[in-house]
C-alpha cells in the first residue's frame, strides 16, 4: 500500500477481499438474521419503533401506511421504499406471521397471492396487541441507543421483548454464506418451555419438547412429522418438517379445508388441473375452487364415481401436489454475543431467558434510580418546609439564593435548583401531605424492587409472572395439529389410468394415435396427405407400447399417453430420437411378461418378452439386428410356447408352419434363427416373408391377404403346410403367389 497525495493505493486483490467482507458482515448482522433477544431483522425493529413513535399503537386511529414507511426510510432505513413496505405487510398478514405486529386496513394481500397488496398510499395500517409485548419497555432504560444512519436521530439497538418472539413468529433470511428458517410456534408453548427451564435449568431437550412439541403455523394443516425428527431437529436446530392438508368427505365429494403454510389454493388447483389434463387423475371429474371470505380454503374434489376412495387418492395427491410440503428448519440467529450460530432449542431459551433477566434487571435499576432521585428531591423539599420561614428570607435577600440555600441546609445542586422552582402554591399544608404519602410510596416501592434485585429467585419468579401474564393477554390455542401419519406415497402410473380397450394405429410416416375399443378399422381411419396405414395393435389404456424401427431399435411409450384418433396423431421423431434413415416398422402392445415372436423379413426371428422391448429413454434400445436392407414384421403373440405353432408366409407363395418351440428364446436381441429358407437368389430378386402369425395346435385359423383376395386357412388346412423350421415350405393355391399379409382370425 501507497499513499499519494490525498488517496490510497490497495492491491485490488486486498481491496476486493476486504470490501466482500465488509459487505458480508452487513448483510449478515444488519439486514438477514435475526436478534435472538427481540427476534427481529433491523427492518422490522425501524417499521416497530416508527409506528410507535408515530402514535400508531392498537388503540390509535390507523394511518396511510405511506406515512409509516417514509418515516422509516427517511429516519432510520436508507433503502427502497417498496421494500420497506413489504416487509410491513408481511407482518399484517394473518396467513404469513402467527402473531401479526402490524394491523392494516384494505388489501393486504390474500393467501391465494400474497403478493396482491394494495399500494402503500392506499392502506392504512397501526400496531397490534402484541407489539406492546416489544414495546411497553422501550422508555424504561432497557436497551442501548444507537445514532441512525446520519447521526441525526437515536433509535433503540434491540426491543426489549417480553416474549421469545425469535421462536413465536419465526422469520425467514438469505444472507451471505449462510441462512436462516426459523418456524412460528405457539406463544402459550414457548411460555410454558421458559418457564420450565427456569424452574429446571438442567433440563433436557426432550424435556422441554414435552412443552414445546413442534412448531405452530398460522394454517390449521396437520404437522405430520414424526416426533423423534422433531426431537432431533431441536437437539441440532437443523431439520425438516412435513405439513400435510386437512380433507373431510361431504356429500360424496373430498373437500380440503386447510393448506400448508405459504401454499395458495390457485397453486394447488393449477397441480391438479395439469394432472387432470395430463389424465393422471381419471377418478377425479372435477375440481372447484370454492374459497371465499367465510371459508379461506375450500377446494371440492368431485369423484367420477361413489366407489372412489377418498383415502387412495388424497395419498397420491399429497405425494404428487403441494398439499404436502416439506418445510427446512434452520434455527440461525444472532446471539447475544453478537455473533450469528445455528442454536437448539435449549440454547436459544436459555440465551432468551439470560436477555429477559437482563432486561428486566435493567428495567428495575431504571426504576430503582428514578424512585430515588425522586425521593432525594422530596427530602429537599420536606427540609424547605420545616425551614420555610428561612428558605423565604433567603430567597428575598440573597443576590445568589441557591449556594446560600445548599450551604445553610447541606442540600444538593440537585435539591436546591428544585426547591427554587416550587411554586407558592406548593407550599400550602396541604400540598407537604401529599408529599409525605408520596414519599412513602416511593419508599415502599423501592425497598420492593431492593429485595427483586438482590435476589434472583424472586427475579425469576417476577419473569415468570410476566411470562405469564403476556402468554394469557396475547395467546392462544395451538392451530396446526400434530398427527401421526404414514408417508404419502404416489400412485403407480398405470393404476391412475383407467384400464379401456385400446386400439393404437401406426402411419406409413411414423404418426401414432390411439383409438377406444378393439372394433376400430384402421385403415379406414383418415390420414395426412401423403401418408397411409402402416399397422395397428389391440391392447388396453394401461399397457405400454413398444414401436420397433428399421434399424431393430425399440421405443416404448404409455398407451393413454398417446394422442386421440379423432386427429392425425403425433410424430413419433418428436416424442423418441430415432436413427437418421430409420422409420418405424411396426408395433407391439402387452403385458410385461407376455412372449412375442420378432421377425425380420429376411426369414429370421426369435421368441422374447415384451418387457424386453421397453426403454425408458428416447434413444430406445436394440432388441434386434438387421440387415441394412431388411425391415421388421409385425410381432406374433406366444400363449403356449410349447403348444403353439408359428405360421410364416412368403411374398412368393410359400407357406410354412412349424412349433414355436424350436425357435430360441432371447432376452438381450440378436438376428434370431432362420424361419423358412428363401434361396439367395430368390431374396436378391425381392423374395421377403410377408408376416408371420402364432395359432393355438387344433383350433388355428389365418387370413392370408394377396390384393383384394383373401384366404382363410382353418387348422385342418394348416396342417398341410407343417414341417420344420428353416425348411422352403409348400406353395399356397394359384391366386396367391402375391401374398401381402398374413393375420389371425378373431
Amino acid at each position: 500500500m501507497t499513499l499519494q497525495g490525498n488517496y490510497e493505493q490497495i492491491a485490488l486483490k486486498d481491496y476486493a477481499e476486504r470490501a466482500y467482507l465488509d459487505y458480508s458482515m452487513y448483510v449478515v448482522l444488519d439486514r438477514a438474521l435475526p436478534f435472538i433477544g427481540d427476534g427481529l431483522k433491523p427492518v422490522q425493529r425501524r417499521i416497530i419503533y416508527s409506528m410507535s413513535e408515530l402514535g400508531l399503537d392498537a388503540g390509535a386511529k390507523p394511518k396511510k401506511s405511506a406515512r409509516t414507511v417514509g418515516d422509516v426510510i427517511g429516519k432510520f432505513h436508507p433503502h427502497g421504499d417498496s421494500a420497506c413496505y413489504e416487509a410491513m405487510v408481511l407482518m399484517a398478514q394473518p396467513f404469513s406471521y402467527r402473531y401479526p405486529l402490524v394491523g392494516g386496513q384494505g388489501n393486504f394481500g390474500s393467501q391465494d397471492d400474497p403478493k396482491s397488496f394494495a399500494a402503500m398510499r392506499y392502506t392504512e395500517s397501526r400496531l397490534t396487541p402484541i407489539a406492546e409485548a416489544l414495546l411497553s419497555e422501550l422508555g424504561q432504560g432497557t436497551v442501548d441507543w444507537t445514532p441512525n444512519f446520519d447521526g441525526t436521530l437515536k433509535e433503540p439497538a434491540w426491543m426489549p421483548a417480553r416474549i421469545p418472539h425469535v421462536l413465536v413468529n419465526g422469520t425467514t433470511g438469505i444472507a451471505v454464506g449462510m441462512a436462516t428458517d426459523i418456524p412460528p410456534h405457539n406463544l402459550r408453548e414457548v411460555v410454558s418451555a421458559c418457564i420450565h427451564l427456569l424452574d429446571e435449568p438442567q433440563a433436557s431437550i426432550a424435556e422441554l419438547c414435552e412443552h414445546l412439541p413442534a412448531p405452530d403455523f398460522p394454517t390449521e394443516a396437520e404437522i405430520i412429522t414424526p416426533k423423534n425428527d422433531l426431537l432431533a431437529l431441536y437437539a441440532t436446530g437443523n431439520g425438516t418438517l412435513r405439513a400435510r392438508a386437512v380433507y373431510r368427505r361431504e356429500d360424496g365429494n373430498i373437500v380440503i379445508t386447510a393448506l400448508p403454510h405459504q401454499v395458495s389454493p390457485s397453486k394447488i388447483m393449477e397441480q391438479l388441473a395439469a394432472q387432470m389434463r395430463a389424465k393422471k387423475l381419471p377418478m377425479i371429474e372435477d375440481v372447484r375452487d370454492e374459497s371465499d371470505h367465510e371459508n379461506a380454503v375450500r377446494l371440492v374434489l368431485i369423484p367420477r364415481s361413489a366407489r372412489v376412495d377418498a383415502d387412495e387418492i388424497m395419498p397420491h395427491l399429497f405425494a404428487t401436489t403441494d398439499l404436502e410440503k416439506t418445510f427446512r428448519v434452520n434455527l440461525n440467529m444472532i446471539g447475544l454475543n453478537g455473533r450469528p450460530q445455528v442454536k437448539n432449542l435449549k440454547q436459544i431459551l436459555g440465551e432468551w431467558l439470560q436477555f429477559r433477566s437482563d432486561t428486566v434487571t435493567r428495567r428495575l435499576q431504571h426504576r430503582l434510580d428514578k424512585v430515588e432521585r425522586r425521593l432525594h428531591l422530596l427530602e429537599g423539599l420536606r427540609i424547605a418546609y420545616l425551614n420555610l420561614d428561612e428558605v423565604i428570607r433567603i430567597v428575598r435577600s440573597e443576590e445568589e439564593p441557591k449556594p446560600v440555600l445548599m450551604k445553610r441546609f447541606a442540600l444538593s445542586e440537585e435539591q436546591a435548583d428544585y426547591i427554587l422552582e416550587t411554586r407558592l402554591r406548593q407550599l400550602a399544608r396541604l400540598e407537604e401531605m401529599k408529599i409525605n404519602a408520596e414519599r412513602d410510596e416511593l419508599e415502599q416501592e423501592r425497598a420492593k424492587i431492593n429485595v427483586v434485585l438482590n435476589s434472583k429467585a424472586r427475579l425469576k419468579t417476577l419473569i415468570k409472572d410476566e411470562l405469564r401474564e403476556d402468554a394469557k393477554k396475547h395467546g392462544d390455542a395451538r392451530r396446526s395439529p400434530l398427527v401421526t401419519r404414514a408417508a404419502a406415497q404416489a400412485l403407480d402410473e398405470a393404476a391412475l389410468v383407467a384400464s379401456e380397450p385400446a386400439t393404437i394405429v401406426l402411419s406409413a410416416k411414423g404418426w401414432v394415435r390411439a383409438a377406444k375399443g378393439h372394433d376400430i378399422d384402421a385403415t379406414a381411419l383418415s390420414y395426412r396427405e401423403g401418408d397411409s396405414f402402416r399397422a395397428a395393435a389391440k391392447g388396453r389404456t394401461t399397457q405400454q407400447v413398444a414401436f420397433i424401427d428399421s434399424s431393430g431399435r425399440s421405443y416404448s411409450a404409455p398407451a393413454h399417453s398417446l394422442p386421440s384418433a379423432r386427429g392425425n396423431g403425433e410424430p413419433l421423431s418428436g416424442r423418441f430420437s430415432i436413427a437418421g434413415g430409420a422409420q418405424v416398422d411396426t408395433l407391439a402392445i402387452a403385458d410385461p411378461a407376455t412372449r412375442l415372436v420378432l421377425a425380420s423379413d429376411c426369414g429370421y426371428g426369435f421368441v422374447t418378452r415384451f418387457e424386453n422391448l421397453l426403454g425408458s429413454k428416447k434413444a430406445g434400445k436394440q432388441v434386434m439386428n438387421i440387415e441394412d436392407d431388411a425391415h421388421v414384421l409385425d410381432p406374433a403373440l406366444v400363449e403356449d410356447s410349447a403348444r403353439d405353432r408359428i405360421v410364416v408366409a412368403t411374398n412368393s407363395g410359400h407357406l410354412l408352419m412349424f412349433s414355436v418351440a424350436e425357435l430360441p428364446e432371447l432376452d438381450n436381441g440378436g438376428k434370431g434363427n432362420k424361419l423358412i429358407e428363401i434361396p439367395k437368389a430368390k431374396l436378391t430378386a425381392g423374395e421377403r416373408v410377408a408376416g408371420i402369425a402364432v395359432v393355438s395346435e387344433g383350433k388355428g385359423e389365418v387370413n392370408l391377404f394377396a390384393g383384394q383376395r383373401k384366404l382363410v386357412l382353418k387348422w385342418a388346412d394348416l396342417v398341410e403346410y407343417g414341417g420344420n423350421r428353416a425348411t422352403r415350405g409348400s406353395l399356397l393355391p394359384r391366386g396367391f403367389q402375391r401374398v401381402d399379409r398374413i393375420e389371425t382370425s378373431t
